[in-house]
């Protein structure tokens, strides 16, 4: 398939950087830039490489962006909205707030470009295999317009409706997650005390109605006792803050909140979320 359209993609991190890699092998006509340069060196050879965000904007018609919080956002999109960008379309695929998203979208829409919110479910493993769901808010026109690239990173595109419902989505998987991962951690250890494996607990999970991806993708981690980030803590909890911010307040909510805010203050930060297991761990001592 031809791809006509010039491609921005600001955000080379744990997750950009594989998506943005299957749209270069894709090949699409693709510019990229990242804060941190080194980031962006994988890319030398088949796309260009911007050193600031003006010269990538200029030369895009639609631009992704991956960034890690609502602050990552705004300084980006501050940058962004000083500048002539009427007639762009504008992808913000970060998991950032309700509030941060329908203001950018806002600005954006009254200097005469559109903005769509697509955040993913998925972690990076699918970012690099494209197999991402993306949930879209914003205009069925604009949708259409990205479509083709959005299925080159993922494998599903549910369109969830106007511009905040695809952040909203994804609020609401998080939230579930953050309940199955604390549920996971704590049934191992519980198997533990009772003298059974990690590998047998994760083998009947797994092999159970009660396995699920998530539960798939995190066995090899939990058995190891190793836990390198595929999705950090510090991630997580922003998301569970974000989902309280949202209105989540249910019976399971406090519980959550304080294993990954205790987590964190633990030192856990920049684990895996599964990194909960030996903090709970530790802390039943």
């Amino acid at each position: 398939m031809e791809y006509k359209d010039k491609i921005g993609f600001i955000g080379l991190g744990n997750m950009g950087k594989p998506m943005a890699k299957n749209l270069e092998k894709a090949g699409v006509n693709l510019f990229v830039y990242n804060r941190t340069a080194e980031k962006m060196q994988d890319f030398a050879e088949n796309s260009m490489i911007c050193h600031d965000i003006v010269t990538l904007i200029r030369s895009s018609d639609i631009i992704f962006t991956m960034l890690t919080n609502d602050d990552a956002v705004h300084a980006v999109y501050e940058t962004i909205l000083s500048m002539n960008i009427a007639g762009k379309l504008f992808v913000d695929m970060s998991t950032i707030s309700q509030e941060a998203s329908n203001a950018i979208s806002e600005i954006t829409k009254s200097k005469g470009a559109g903005f769509i919110d697509a955040p993913v479910a998925g972690s990076t493993q699918p970012a690099k295999d494209g197999t991402l769901i993306f949930m879209v808010g914003g205009s069925e026109e604009d949708e259409k317009k990205v479509l083709p690239y959005l299925e080159i990173m993922g494998k599903e595109v549910k369109y969830m409706g106007e511009n905040g419902q695809g952040v909203n989505a994804k609020l609401c998987i998080n939230y579930y997650l953050s309940i199955l991962y604390q549920g996971m951690a704590e049934t191992v250890l519980f198997a533990e005390k009772l003298g059974i494996s990690r590998e047998n607990m994760m083998s009947i999970i797994n092999e159970s109605a009660s396995g699920s991806g998530a539960s798939k993708v995190k066995t090899k981690s939990i058995i190891k006792d190793e836990y390198p980030a595929a999705f950090s803590i510090d991630l997580m909890l922003k998301d569970v803050k974000l989902a309280i911010e949202a209105g989540a307040k249910f019976p399971l909510t406090a519980s959550i909140l304080e294993t990954y805010q205790g987590a964190k203050d633990a030192g856990f930060s920049d684990s895996d979320v599964m990194s909960i297991i030996p903090f709970i761990k530790g802390k039943d001592k």
